[in-house]
């Protein structure tokens, strides 16, 4: 598959230049896009100077920080004008190992989306404090309860989609800009009655550079998730009613 990685970027001078070598080493085969969200520390215009040192490596740059979501949604965007037909979500930080790509890209062959999971058997996390861990491990019950999905990492970052399974999603419909857009993407694939497969990951904490969550993305991620799964469930009771009174 010509396969593309896209990595959303806002800050992460410190970081990048780490991350990108080590999945050109990984998965030489992969062009890559940066997309930047304007940085003021520099991101963009070492960007640029990467890619003028490997035809690998192209950059997009938006105007202002706009969200996760909306980073991806650009890079979706890009690649599927220039007929790529993989498109992988990878952190700039480095918590996500791009030497474990190789085992998303394999089960990509016959899946719509594969999910690096820290939540199924063999994944794990590194360097995480225990309350960090119950955070994401209710979320992510919380979601896939909540949406009626058997995903065990809903809300994980590094993912896979074949292009297929982008064309048939509303891409300019999806307003989650935070790391809701994760769930929202999984629960549009999922209702498609399409393939989604896990593969076990290690999730490494950064080292270099500052976190980009905050208490707003998780409130906007939760209030989301609740809003879709009520409507959900409204839907599946209007359907019995009709089917019943029919």
């Amino acid at each position: 598959m010509k396969t593309l990685t896209i990595i959303p970027t806002y800050n992460e001078i410190e970081a990048l230049p780490t991350t990108v070598d080590r999945l050109r080493a990984a998965v030489p085969e992969t062009d890559v896009l940066i997309v930047d969200d304007n940085s003021p520390d520099g991101t963009g215009e070492l960007a640029e100077q990467m890619s003028a040192a490997d035809d690998h490596i192209h950059v997009l740059h938006r105007t202002k920080k706009d969200g996760l979501g909306g980073a991806y949604i650009a890079g979706f965007t890009w690649g599927l004008e220039r007929d790529y037909d993989a498109f992988v979500e990878l952190d700039a930080d480095g918590s996500h190992q791009p030497e474990q790509l190789p085992d998303l890209l394999a089960a990509i062959e016959t899946a719509d989306l594969v999910i690096g999971s820290r939540w199924v058997s063999g994944g794990s996390v590194v360097n995480w404090p225990l309350h960090r861990e119950l955070i994401s491990r209710a979320g992510s019950l919380y979601s896939r309860t909540l949406l009626g999905l058997k995903v065990r990492d809903i809300t994980a970052g590094f993912r896979v989609f074949r292009r297929s399974t982008l064309e048939d999603i509303d891409l300019s419909s999806i307003e989650s800009v935070g790391y809701g857009f994760q769930v929202d993407m999984t629960f549009r694939v999922a209702g498609q009655g399409k393939t989604i497969t896990e593969v076990p990951i290690t999730f490494v904490e950064r080292t270099l550079g500052e976190s980009k969550m905050s208490g707003g993305i998780v409130v906007e991620a939760v209030a989301n998730v609740t809003k879709w799964g009520l409507t959900a469930r409204a839907k599946a009771l209007a359907r019995r009613a009709r089917a019943f009174s029919g």
